[in-house]
C-alpha cells in the first residue's frame, strides 16, 4: 500500500503541491478567525452539581457570584472618608448598564469583609452583561478601561478579567515561542542535515500543519466550545509532530539517493518505510490524545481537538506533500550543501559505528542495565505518590498581571474573602418567603453551621421557590480540607421536598476531581487497548506492544514525580521563572499523560520499526537490535533535541499552566529517548530473544491479513522469503 502511495505520489507531484498550496492560503485566511471564536476556561463539568447551582442561582438571583473583582486603594484616604465614596460609588454609577449588570460595593453592603484591614483599601464585585464566557468577556474589554479612579490605584481581578489577562499573556507568549522556534529549528536543521535545503523541508511540513489545524478548529469551533488554551498545543505540538516526521522522511530519502536510488524508486522507498513508520507513529499519538474527548471538561476535550487535528494533518502532509516536495527536487534535495561533500553520503555501515557499539555493550549486560535504569525512574516516580491537585486560579498569572495582584491583595490586606463561600441553592416546595419555608430554610441553615469547619451558615437569598444558603469558612478554597466539608455539607438533612445542590469554587474543585476520578479507568482503558492494536498490526508481536505501554508508564511517573517535586515543591523556581502554589491543577496531568504517551510511542514505533526491518533481513534478534538502533539512534535523538526547541520556549511563558506544559513535555522527551529507547529498550529486547516477535498461529495469521507491512519490492536487498524467521519462532 505504502510502495504504491509513493509511486502515485511521484507520478502526481505537481499537481499534488499545488493542491497543497492552494489549501495552505484558504486555510490561512479562513483560520486566522479562530481567535474570536475560543473560549476562556473550560475547566469545569457543565454536568456537575455545582454548575446545576450555579445556573439555578442565575435564574434565581440577579446577584450571582461575582464576574469581575476591582481594588480600590487610596494612600491618603480611608473608605470611611466621604471622598472616597464619592470617587468610587460615582464611577461604579456611570457604567453602563449594557456591560455592567450589577455591582456590590462596601457602602451598598456594610460588609466589613469588603474593607481591608487599614482601610485603605476597599473592593467591588461586579457582574457582567452576557449569558457566557466570550459575551461576558466582551462586556468587560468595553468597561475595563473606564474602572479606574483618577487618584485612586486601580486592580482589576476576578473570574473574567483573570481570563481575559491569561489569553492576552498566551498570545504574547505564543508570539515570542514561534519567533524563537523556527528560526532556531533551522539552525538546527541545517546543522543535521549539512544543507540549507533540506532543513527547509520538516518547517515547511510544520507551517502547513499549523494552519491547517486553525481552520480546523475554527470549524469545531462553529459547534462545540474550544478553549483558548487549544491554540498553544496546536502552535507547539504542530510544529514538534511536523519536524519528527519531516526529519524522518527526509533523511530516509536522502539514505535511498545515497543508496544509488533515484526517482520514483527512492520515493516509492522511502513512503513504504519511512512513510509506514510516520502513519503507525502519527496514528497512535491521536489516538492517546483523542482519550481527552472522555472527559466533561471543555478545556480537555479542546486541547483533544486541537491535537488530534496537528498531528493528523502532519502526518498527512509529511506522507503526501513533502514526498511532492522530494520528487520534485529530486538529487537537489542536497543542494545548498555547507559541507565539503557535495550531495547525502551513504549511511556508517550497520555492522560497526557508535550506536551499534553502545547496543551490543548494552546487551552484553542486561539484567545489570535494565535494573539500574528500572531503579533511576523509579526513584525519580516517588514524589508523584503525594500530588496535591488545586484549581486553576490567577495564581497561574505571573505578578505584574493584574489578576494575580488583586487575588494577593485579598490575600495579604483583607481580614476575609467576601466573595468566598460554599453556597446550597434549594429549590423548595413552596413560596421561598412563607412563613413554613422561611422557617425550614433557617433550621436547614443552622443544621449547616454546626457542621465541624463551618464558620457560618446564612440566608443569603430567597425568590419564588429559590432560596440560598451561604456557607462561611476559614483557610483555603481549593484544598482537601474545604473538600471534605463540602461532602459533610451534601450529608445534613434537607428541608423535606427540597432539592438541593452545592456551589462554589470548592464545590466545583470537588466536582472536578470526582469527574477526573470517574473517567480517568476509562481513558488508560481504552489508551491500552487501541495501542496494543495498533502495536500488534505494525509488529506482529504480543509481547513488544505490552513492553511499550509498561516502558511508557514508567517514562510517565518518572516525569510526574518530577513535576511534582519542581511544581508542588517550588524547587527550581527561581531558576525557570515561577511562584509555586503548592499544587497542581488537575487537568494538566491528563493532558500531559495523553500526550508523552502517544509522543513516547512516536519513539517507540521509530526504533522498533527499524528494529524490524533488520530482524526481518537478518532473522538475528541480537544483531536487528545493534543494527537497528546504529541506523536510527542519531536520528531519534536529533528528533527528540529538535522537539524540545519549541518546548522549551513554551515553558519561558509568563502562565503558569503553560510552563507546566513546557518543563514537563521536555523532561518527558528527554528522559524517554536517554533512559528508555536507549537504555531499557536494547536491554530488555536482548532478554526477550526471539520472544520479541512472537505471536500464535492465529494471530499470526491476523497480522498476515490486516498488519501495517512496508511493500516487499521497495525493499530488495531483504533476505529471500525461504532464509527469513517467520514471526512468532
Amino acid at each position: 500500500m505504502f510502495e504504491t502511495l509513493g509511486r502515485f505520489i511521484h507520478r502526481g507531484r505537481k499537481p499534488l503541491l499545488i493542491l497543497t498550496l492552494v489549501f495552505a492560503v484558504f486555510s490561512g485566511v479562513y483560520g486566522l478567525g479562530v481567535f474570536g471564536d475560543m473560549k476562556p476556561g473550560g475547566f469545569e463539568d457543565p454536568n456537575s452539581e455545582s454548575r446545576k447551582a450555579a445556573l439555578l442561582a442565575e435564574e434565581a438571583f440577579p446577584q450571582r457570584a461575582p464576574d469581575a473583582v476591582v481594588v480600590y486603594r487610596s494612600k491618603g484616604r480611608t473608605v470611611d472618608d466621604p471622598a472616597f465614596q464619592k470617587a468610587v460609588v460615582g464611577k461604579i454609577s456611570s457604567l453602563p448598564e449594557s456591560s455592567v449588570t450589577g455591582a456590590a460595593h462596601y457602602w451598598m453592603t456594610r460588609m466589613p469583609a469588603q474593607v481591608s484591614r487599614d482601610r485603605h483599601a476597599t473592593y467591588v464585585a461586579m457582574n457582567l452583561k452576557g449569558g457566557d464566557d466570550n459575551s461576558k468577556e466582551a462586556s468587560y474589554k468595553k468597561v475595563k478601561d473606564q474602572l479606574e479612579v483618577e487618584g485612586y490605584e486601580t486592580f482589576r481581578g476576578g473570574p473574567v478579567p483573570t481570563g481575559f489577562q491569561a489569553g492576552e499573556q498566551i498570545g504574547e507568549d505564543l508570539a515570542v515561542a514561534e519567533g524563537f522556534s523556527f528560526p532556531v529549528l533551522f539552525l538546527l536543521l541545517v546543522v543535521v542535515f549539512g544543507g540549507l535545503a533540506a532543513a527547509s523541508l520538516p518547517l515547511f511540513v510544520g507551517g502547513l500543519s499549523i494552519i491547517g489545524s486553525m481552520a480546523v478548529l475554527r470549524v469545531i469551533a462553529q459547534f462545540t466550545d474550544v478553549s483558548v488554551f487549544a491554540m498553544s498545543l496546536v502552535t507547539i505540538l504542530g510544529l514538534a509532530v511536523a519536524i519528527d516526521y519531516g526529519l524522518l522522511i527526509v533523511s530516509r530519502y536522502r539514505e535511498e539517493l545515497a543508496a544509488g536510488h533515484t526517482g520514483e524508486e527512492a520515493l516509492s522507498r522511502t513512503v513504504a518505510t519511512a512513510g509506514r513508520t510516520v502513519m503507525v507513529s502519527g496514528i497512535t499519538v491521536a489516538v492517546a490524545l483523542f482519550g481527552m474527548t472522555f472527559f466533561p471538561f471543555a478545556f480537555l476535550k479542546s486541547m483533544a481537538y486541537g491535537g488530534v487535528a496537528a498531528v493528523v494533518l502532519s502526518v498527512f502532509f509529511s506522507i503526501i506533500a513533502l514526498p511532492a516536495a522530494l520528487a520534485v527536487m529530486g538529487p537537489k534535495v542536497n543542494a545548498l550543501s555547507l559541507r565539503r561533500e557535495k550531495g547525502a553520503t551513504a549511511p556508517e555501515a550497520k555492522d560497526g559505528g557508535p550506536w551499534f557499539r553502545l547496543a551490543h555493550g548494552l546487551m552484553r549486560r542486561p539484567v545489570a542495565v535494565a535494573v539500574v535504569a528500572l531503579a533511576v525512574m523509579l526513584a525519580l516516580a516517588v514524589p508523584f505518590l503525594r500530588i496535591d491537585f488545586g484549581a486553576n486560579d490567577a495564581r497561574q498569572l505571573p505578578d505584574s498581571a493584574e489578576g494575580r495582584q488583586v487575588h494577593n491583595i485579598m490575600e495579604r490586606d483583607f481580614e476575609g474573602d467576601g466573595v468566598k463561600s460554599i453556597d446550597a441553592l434549594l429549590k423548595l416546595s413552596g413560596d421561598a418567603k412563607s412563613p413554613e419555608q422561611g422557617a425550614a430554610l433557617q433550621a436547614y441553615a443552622e443544621r449547616l453551621a454546626k457542621v465541624p469547619g463551618a464558620k457560618d451558615a446564612r440566608i443569603s437569598g430567597v425568590e419564588g421557590t429559590s432560596g440560598r444558603v451561604s456557607v462561611s469558612f476559614d483557610g483555603v478554597a481549593v484544598s482537601s480540607e474545604a473538600r471534605d466539608l463540602v461532602n459533610d455539607l451534601r450529608e445534613v438533612e434537607r428541608p423535606a421536598g427540597s432539592t438541593v445542590y452545592f456551589g462554589g469554587e470548592t464545590a466545583v474543585f470537588d466536582d472536578t476531581l470526582d469527574a477526573l476520578a470517574d473517567v480517568l479507568p476509562w481513558m488508560l482503558l481504552y489508551i491500552a487497548i487501541a495501542t496494543y492494536i495498533l502495536l500488534f498490526l505494525a509488529f506482529g508481536s504480543v509481547l513488544l506492544p505490552l513492553k511499550a505501554i509498561a516502558m511508557n508508564l514508567l517514562s510517565l511517573s518518572a516525569t510526574f514525580g518530577i513535576l511534582v517535586w519542581i511544581f508542588q515543591d517550588g524547587h527550581l523556581a527561581d531558576l525557570i521563572g515561577f511562584d509555586p502554589t503548592g499544587n497542581i491543577e488537575p487537568n494538566m496531568p491528563i493532558m500531559l499523560f495523553a500526550l508523552i504517551f502517544g509522543l513516547s510511542m512516536d519513539y517507540e514505533v521509530f526504533l522498533v520499526s527499524r528494529i524490524r526491518e533488520q530482524y526481518d533481513q537478518l532473522g538475528d534478534p541480537t544483531a536487528a537490535v545493534a543494527t537497528g538502533l546504529q541506523s536510527i539512534g542519531k536520528l531519534i535523538v536529533s528528533a527528540a533535541l529538535l522537539m524540545c526547541v519549541p518546548l522549551a520556549a513554551m515553558a519561558t511563558s509568563g502562565v503558569l499552566t503553560m510552563t507546566l506544559f513546557g518543563v514537563g513535555m521536555v523532561i518527558a522527551i528527554l528522559l524517554d529517548v536517554a533512559v528508555v529507547r536507549i537504555l531499557l529498550v536494547p536491554a530488555v529486547m536482548k532478554l526477550m530473544g526471539r520472544a520479541s516477535w512472537w505471536a500464535p498461529g492465529p494471530l499470526q495469521k491476523v497480522y498476515a491479513r490486516f498488519g501495517i507491512k512496508e511493500g516487499d519490492a521497495a525493499l530488495a536487498e531483504k533476505r529471500p522469503a525461504e532464509e527469513r524467521v517467520p514471526v512468532g519462532r
